[in-house]
């Protein structure tokens, strides 16, 4: 068993950074032990923590009884951070932080943590419009492991992983716990647990689904599927739900960061399928097929990247796939400001340049072309120095994202 050690987080830079520098709330939204509440005390002055019998008094008695508590009437040279975590367990959340920032913005800054709920919250009616920013936390990639914790302005320059950080993240995940205690039993304790807490807490906790039974079946189907496309009409006739239940269940399970959705892009494409999303889970270490695994290890970078430059204000970013009545595919294309900025063909040992890269690199006018290759060793280039099609190293080009 390799003793655990500690490593620092881009989301610590970032965290400190927003702090620093905006008035506005931080929301930190995430999967179950993606590493929120690490970073959040990390940035902490004061840590308050729902989940605490004695911090839920705090709240209980409103936004005057935490300032208090936090000593906001005393100045001080800079402003105190406070972190208000699984803030989102409280009913009345959303009306707590919208009186508590109103009266003490100019005090203090302020972190707020949550899972699901918080991110659902988001995307939905928004009372707190202007108060906030959000980030979007995502488990360790090529390039936290190789040290890079500030962030970039989009890619950055390529560097080394080293063998065992590179074999201990495509074996146990990126995951904090599993990945930085590298010992099989533990990974497989740690696995089954998160997926209890996910079925039994979270999916309970969030939605309404009735037939929880029923959306746990399913979500151990999906579970082999990482990598396919989904037609919810057969997903459906496998469950015996309708298919408009299995797409909202589908979504459930995205909402709680079981999995995600990578949906087709066809602007300007001719027979270009436009429905059919693409399943992959959060959590490659957990797939037995080595095409699926890589391929998932791979959407998981491009889904931190693709985020983290949309959160940073860099720009617009979305993850998608292109799939043609021809069955021509490419299995990634990363949208900037509505525009394919480059494609990205996953896989694990084929250097051979894939037709439909060089043929959607045509139709789309994207500025670069990758296919990405699981077992080249690690080559010391700019995989973005080239803008015609090149198969590159895995360890590589991750490198160069997020």
């Amino acid at each position: 068993m390799v003793t655990m050690k500690k490593r620092s987080r881009v989301y610590e830079s970032i965290a400190r950074e927003h702090l620093r520098e905006n008035r506005q709330m931080l929301f930190m939204s995430g999967p179950r032990q993606v590493g929120k509440t690490t970073i959040a005390r990390l940035v902490a002055d004061h840590y308050l923590d729902w989940d605490n019998r004695n911090h839920q008094q705090l709240f209980l008695a409103g936004p005057d009884a935490v300032a208090e508590k936090c000593q906001l009437a005393v100045p001080k040279k800079e402003l105190p951070v406070l972190v208000f975590d699984e803030l989102h367990k409280f009913p009345r959340w959303k009306r707590f932080l919208k009186g508590f920032f109103d009266t003490y913005e100019e005090t203090c800054r302020i972190l707020v943590t949550g899972s699901a709920r918080l991110d659902v919250y988001r995307r939905g009616g928004d009372s707190l419009m202007g108060r906030y920013f959000p980030y979007r936390i995502h488990p360790f990639s090529v390039a936290e492991l190789c040290g890079k914790v500030a962030p970039g302005d989009l890619i950055t320059e390529p560097v080394s992983v080293a063998r065992a950080q590179w074999a201990a993240l495509l074996q146990y995940g990126g995951f904090p716990e599993p990945m930085l205690k590298r010992e099989e039993r533990f990974s497989t304790r740690w696995q089954v647990l998160r997926k209890e807490r996910l079925f039994r807490e979270d999916l309970r906790d969030l939605t309404r689904v009735q037939e929880l039974s029923l959306l746990e079946i399913m979500a151990r189907l999906l579970g082999g599927r990482s990598g396919e496309q989904l037609v919810f009409s057969n997903l459906a006739d496998q469950v015996q739900v309708s298919p408009k239940t299995a797409k909202e269940w589908v979504n459930t399970l995205v909402s709680t960061y079981y999995g995600f959705l990578v949906r087709p892009w066809y602007q300007n494409l001719n027979k270009a399928l436009r429905k059919e999303p693409k399943w992959y889970l959060r959590d490659w270490s957990d797939i037995e097929d080595v095409g699926q695994r890589t391929e998932t290890l791979i959407a998981c970078h491009l889904l931190k990247a693709v985020e983290c430059w949309t959160d940073l204000g860099i720009g617009h970013f979305e993850l998608r796939y292109i799939r043609d009545k021809q069955k021509r595919e490419v299995d990634f294309a990363v949208i900037r400001d509505n525009q394919v900025w480059f494609l990205v063909e996953a896989k694990k040992t084929d250097t051979s340049i894939s037709p439909a890269l060089k043929h959607y690199q045509r139709e789309t006018n994207a500025e670069h072309a990758f296919q990405v290759v699981l077992d080249l060793p690690y080559a010391d280039i700019n995989c973005f120095d080239y803008t015609r099609p090149v198969a590159v190293p895995a360890m590589t080009f991750l490198s160069q994202l997020v």
